[in-house]
């Protein structure tokens, strides 16, 4: 995480209080817990922590600039998963889903493994069987494409539907505001006891995103799940 120093207090305060997180010099209790109630706002439940991330979504998805600069962190993709398909409900407009065609590709066993099966799986860095998107709804690719512009972590606006063919805006870092269309290709995972292949489009929804995939983010809205 890199704090921006704007030369006020606060942000000088949360500055040195990330620091001591890093180096351990946060007060902890009796059981050995870490107390970040002086860097961070602490929620009850999921409902008041999507709030708090994105509090009157519906008024403001249309604003790129205030859609880049949020997100909820998780460390589990269950998590992740769940918060994005909350998030997605609240867009307004009609939803599109589009699912993947999946395949074992060692022809010999092929009989060992239902399509129902293979549906179910979601291997680390492979994209969802079934993807369900808005208009105006933020997504994360997983692939590059057409590097350094579409690539792996490039954060866009989905814009319009097509039947393989989806219409997005980029809204981070380079080639912000430019169109591009992300086609469905044949995602590989071979960290599984079989080769797996999915055809699906290269991407998540980026509500809520895992802490990995955070990486390399800016924020100005962090939330952590």
């Amino acid at each position: 995480m890199r704090p921006h120093l704007h030369g006020d207090l606060p942000s000088e305060q949360f500055a040195g209080s990330l620091l001591k997180l890093g180096e351990g010099r946060l007060d902890m209790n009796q059981k050995d817990v870490i107390n970040v109630s002086e860097i961070a706002t602490l929620v009850n439940s999921v409902e008041e922590l999507i709030e708090k991330g994105f509090l009157s979504l519906n008024s403001n998805f249309t604003d790129h600039d205030w859609l880049r600069e949020r997100a909820i962190m998780a460390p589990k993709n269950i998590a992740v998963n769940s918060l994005n398909d909350r998030l997605v409900n609240m867009l307004p407009g009609s939803e599109q889903n589009y699912k993947s065609t999946d395949s074992v590709i060692e022809d010999a066993k092929i009989v060992n493994y239902s399509i129902e099966f293979l549906n179910s799986l979601e291997p680390t860095g492979v994209t969802p069987h079934c993807l369900r998107l808005k208009v105006g709804a933020p997504i994360m690719l997983l692939r590059n494409l057409s590097p350094p512009k579409v690539c792996n972590g490039t954060r866009l606006v989905v814009k319009k539907f097509m039947r393989n063919v989806l219409k997005a805006t980029i809204i981070f870092a380079c080639g912000k505001d430019e169109d591009v269309f992300i086609p469905r290709i044949p995602l590989i995972s071979s960290n599984m006891p079989f080769e797996f292949r999915r055809l699906q489009f290269p991407i998540r929804l980026s509500f809520a995103m895992s802490i990995h995939n955070s990486q390399g983010q800016t924020l100005k809205v962090a939330g952590l799940h």
